[in-house]
């Protein structure tokens, strides 16, 4: 019995010792994990080993293509990781900002010395920045610009006038010579220092201005204001005395000239302003206005060309000059030039050529002068092509003297530019030359005339004893700002003794024997010098 009862305890003992080793198996040790992801943090136990793509997996949360993640997809989990995921978003912003005016002082014609004026009030513009915004969990953390900020309104300058001491030397001078300076007809009687200011409530185009042959009249057109039916009026502006500007009936008119010999007849050009661009286009008519000059009314009005799309570039307009005998009218267009025949209401054409494309919105086309005694036209030809290049591109401007009558043309200058504008004098009164001259620009870099400084050159009518005359040896060229228009850079004087030229927007005298030259304006302001009388 004891026997039995011992073996029975050691069997228990036996179980115990078993069932203590095969007891409930020990737990895995649990991973920690932090997760931050849409405003919320989350702290997650694992205890099988994942990787951070397996964890976003079984959590349900997907990954945008720009959504930034603090680690590689592949990296297992680690007790006490913090992933955090951060949502990148993009969107487009744009605002409007205001744009800072400048300050300008300038001086003026019209003012004394110490006097100031102010011209134009100054008036902040806008612009409009679009940016590229980058958002991580809806905070800006990157702004980008896209590409220039677009101009939606440009500002306006504060210009302040100021008079300037003007000391004009003393140059006798024959006939009548006007200009125009900040937009106000001036004149210049007897003496260079003589200057007088014709208008001041008329804001002038610098389209039309044109002297009667003996000086006693100007034709100008004034801008109108911003809710006129036209872009222009057209004036009449007695020089002799303070007698107030004359409303003429022409509107919109591109070109204006009176008829030498005639004294009461205008011929002029009109055109129209696109509502849209605002860009004005010729119609390339052409009228004969006769005029009750006190009053400035129409006594007749007639057609001579009718309205036409006046060749290559046509929307640029017809240029026309009378002859000095009042018989006859020239024609110049991008493409070509000629005379009038009145009596036909036709155009017949001298010389055409490639009209040459600026690739600009404005068109070149030649200036035209005539020699006095109504014979021959002196004009600037656009040439062929030197090498490869497309007619409409070739650089060659020739100057040469072309007989009205088609009968005959003769070079002067080859190569001369674009900005040519020969002229011929009116015959000189005494000395070896009482032929008269001719007169033209010349560009100092011909294969790029367009934006070429030019010199002023003088030569006999037959084109020999050609001279520089202007601007001195070593200062700077002439050069052509605005190419738009056609007021000329230089007139001469009746007695053919002067020239007149716009040098640096300022208006000398050149004396044609000894070359000296005299300043006369001083503002930098001046344009379209007109002589006669």
């Amino acid at each position: 019995m004891r026997l039995l009862n011992a073996a029975k305890l050691l069997w228990l003992l036996l179980c115990s010792a078993l069932f203590a080793a095969c007891g409930a198996p020990e737990a895995e040790p649990a991973i920690e994990v932090i997760l931050h992801v849409d405003g919320s943090a989350r702290t997650l136990l694992y205890t099988d080993e994942l990787t951070v793509d397996q964890l976003l997996s079984r959590e349900g949360i997907e990954l945008a293509q720009r959504d930034r993640l603090s680690h590689p997809l592949v990296s297992p989990l680690e007790n006490g990781m913090i992933i955090t995921i951060r949502r990148v978003a993009e969107r487009q912003e744009c605002e409007q900002r205001s744009i800072g005016f400048e300050r300008q002082r300038l001086p003026r014609e019209s003012l004394r010395p110490g006097e100031e004026q102010l011209g134009q009030t100054g008036a902040l513009g806008m612009e409009e920045a679009c940016y590229r915004i980058i958002l991580e969990d809806d905070i800006e953390v990157e702004r980008q610009l896209l590409g220039t900020p677009a101009i939606v309104e440009a500002p306006r300058a504060e210009i302040t006038y100021f008079g300037i001491a003007q000391a004009v030397a003393s140059v006798p001078i024959a006939g009548r010579l006007s200009y125009i300076n900040h937009g106000e007809a001036w004149t210049i009687i007897g003496n260079a220092s003589n200057k007088r200011r014709l208008t001041s409530s008329l804001r002038l185009d610098s389209l039309v201005f044109d002297q009667s042959q003996a000086g006693e009249r100007l034709l100008a057109t004034a801008e109108t204001d911003s809710d006129s039916d036209f872009f222009n009026m057209l004036w009449m502006l007695p020089t002799a005395d303070q007698t107030n500007p004359v409303r003429l009936p022409p509107t919109d008119v591109l070109y204006a000239e009176w008829r030498p010999h005639a004294g009461d007849v205008v011929a002029y050009s009109t055109g129209l302003r696109d509502a849209n661009t605002g860009d004005l286009r010729a119609l390339n008519n052409l009228w004969l206005l006769q005029l009750d000059l006190e009053s400035g009314h129409a006594l007749s009005i007639d057609e001579m060309l009718p309205e036409s799309p006046g060749g290559a570039y046509g929307a640029w307009g017809t240029g026309f000059g009378w002859s000095p005998n009042g018989a006859n009218l020239a024609w110049a267009r991008a493409d070509g030039f000629g005379v009038v025949d009145l009596a036909a209401g036709a155009l017949t054409t001298l010389r055409d050529y490639a009209a040459f494309d600026s690739a600009a919105n404005w068109a070149w086309r030649s200036t035209l002068s005539w020699s006095m005694d109504s014979r021959l036209l002196v004009a600037t030809l656009h040439g062929a092509p030197t090498g490869n290049e497309p007619a409409t591109a070739s650089p060659v401007f020739d100057v040469a003297v072309v007989a009205a009558d088609g009968s005959f043309s003769a070079p002067v200058q080859p190569m001369a530019g674009m900005w040519a504008a020969p002229a011929f004098s009116p015959v000189a009164a005494q000395g070896e030359f009482s032929e008269g001259y001719i007169a033209w620009l010349a560009a100092r870099e011909p294969e790029t005339s367009l934006s070429s400084q030019y010199d002023l050159l003088v030569a006999d009518r037959d084109g020999s004893n050609e001279r520089r005359l202007f601007p001195a040896e070593g200062k700077a060229g002439l050069e052509r700002s605005d190419y738009a228009t056609h007021a000329p850079l230089f007139a001469w004087s009746p007695d053919a003794r002067h020239i007149a030229i716009i040098y640096q927007g300022d208006l000398w005298l050149v004396d044609i024997e000894s070359a000296a030259a005299t300043q006369v304006t001083f503002d930098g302001a001046s344009t379209y010098p007109v002589w006669s009388g």
